[in-house]
């Protein structure tokens, strides 16, 4: 469904069902968590009494997830906030949990950026670069320290020829060289970002 400026309508039944007015569906309290994630904007009535119970619904989701063994909310904070009911700061303490999360989302999209730029594409590109030149030199390690080599050398071995197995080049040494400092330097430039 498409978002819309107004909020969707649920409607909880005594029987405890949640019908969805905008898909005129039954829906369940893990379908609502999905929206609240998708950025849907609903408001849940009680059917009878038409009275708005958004706040005892979104806790009870709340509850939900912990019960599951998602655990978000540490037991100090849960006491803490339960110290706040009939306190004197009761008042102040709802637009300062509202402050901070709004704060901590805005650091979860920057903290989100800076990783996709330390760890996006070009450097899974990079690692997968690397993956590739790893296989070859393997490969061709294990070619050197295969007695016979494929095709012409095993025929004529099995032949009883006189020539040798061919020695690996030393291009191939340096080559492996090359490229095991490559990935050393690009091992330590990947662990060394902050």
């Amino acid at each position: 469904m498409a978002k819309t400026s107004e909020p969707t309508i649920i409607k909880k039944y005594a029987n405890r069902r949640l019908y969805n007015t905008g898909t005129s569906t039954y829906v369940t309290l893990e379908d609502l968590a999905v929206m609240v994630k998708g950025e849907e904007d609903f408001v849940v009535y009680d059917a009878k009494s038409g009275d708005d119970i958004t706040r005892s619904v979104l806790t009870q989701i709340i509850f939900e997830q912990e019960a599951k063994g998602t655990n978000l909310l540490p037991v100090s904070f849960l006491r803490q906030l339960i110290g706040f009911y009939g306190d004197s700061m009761q008042g102040l303490v709802p637009s300062y949990l509202e402050y901070s999360m709004t704060s901590l989302t805005k650091e979860q999209e920057k903290l989100r950026a800076q990783m996709s730029e330390a760890f996006g594409a070009t450097a899974f590109d990079a690692i997968e670069d690397q993956v590739k030149r790893n296989t070859e030199m393997f490969e061709r390690a294990m070619k050197m320290f295969m007695p016979f080599p494929t095709g012409e050398g095993s025929a004529a071995a099995a032949a009883g020829s006189d020539k040798k197995p061919a020695q690996p080049e030393s291009s191939d040494l340096d080559d492996m060289k090359r490229q095991l400092e490559e990935m050393q330097k690009t091992i330590s430039k990947l662990t060394d970002k902050p």
